[in-house]
This record gives C-alpha cells, structure tokens and sequence, in this order.
C-alpha cells in the first residue's frame, strides 16, 4: 500500500508513512502537481493505486451522508482506498495524530481497497475513525 497525500496536507503526513512502512507514499508537490484540480489528482490516485489522504472529504467522497452520491469517487468501481481527516482547525500536529491514527487502524483492519476510512478530531480531543465501503456494497 502506498499514500498519495493532498496538497492541502503537510507533507510531513508522506514522511510519516515512510516511517510506518509505506516507503512509495508522497506528496503531490513532490510529484510536481501541485495546483491540479481534484478531478486529476483523483484519477492519478486511482490509476496508480494511490491510497489518496485529503481533508477535503466532501470534493472526494461527496455528502457525509451519501458517501458516493457525488463527489470524485461517485463512480469509480475499484479504488486503492480514501482517507479524509476532518478537524477544526486542522493544523499539522492534528494532522499527524489524526493520519497516524488511521495508519494503526489500517495496521488492525487491513488495507481499504474500496473503502473510505475517515479520521476526525472530536471536541473532546478523543478520535473517531469510521470505515465504510465506497461504492457502497
């Protein structure tokens, strides 16, 4: 498995991966494609098995409530994985706790092919990852 991290992200989340054992994870700006729609980025991720980290859940994954209704992944049969980490705000230290969170739930459950796990940062400070397959069985 390998992590394509958003622009959006620090790319200390690439670095944070290499070090848990995904030595292909990068960055899109170490790609070279920074400023690229969401669309492209997407297709990048899909075509070459990228495990795509964003915190734009909604652009990739559509509505919360109808993951795969819009969205990048809407129609898309087979996919190396979606991660969304939500938070407010969503610095770089809550960036890192939130993916190293999803890496230890992937380290328990397997890889996502087909699947979106989403890392969000509760009020309370705690961490809620939810798992679910896109597109939905």
């Amino acid at each position: 498995m390998k992590f394509l991290i958003d622009e959006c992200l620090s790319p200390a989340l690439a670095h944070l991966a290499r070090e848990r054992g995904y030595s292909e994870s990068t960055h899109v700006v170490w790609l070279g494609r920074e400023g690229q729609a969401d669309w492209t980025l997407a297709r990048l991720a899909i075509d070459q098995d990228w495990t795509f980290v964003t915190k734009n859940a909604y652009d990739f994954r559509g509505p919360a409530g109808m993951p795969g209704d819009s969205g990048q992944y809407q129609d898309v049969e087979l996919h190396a994985g979606l991660v969304c980490l939500n938070g407010d705000p969503l610095d770089r230290a809550t960036q890192l706790v939130l993916f190293g969170a999803v890496l230890d739930a992937l380290a328990e459950d397997g890889d996502p092919v087909n699947q979106v796990l989403e890392a969000t940062m509760l009020d309370f400070g705690g961490i809620k990852i939810q798992r679910y397959a896109l597109p939905a069985e």
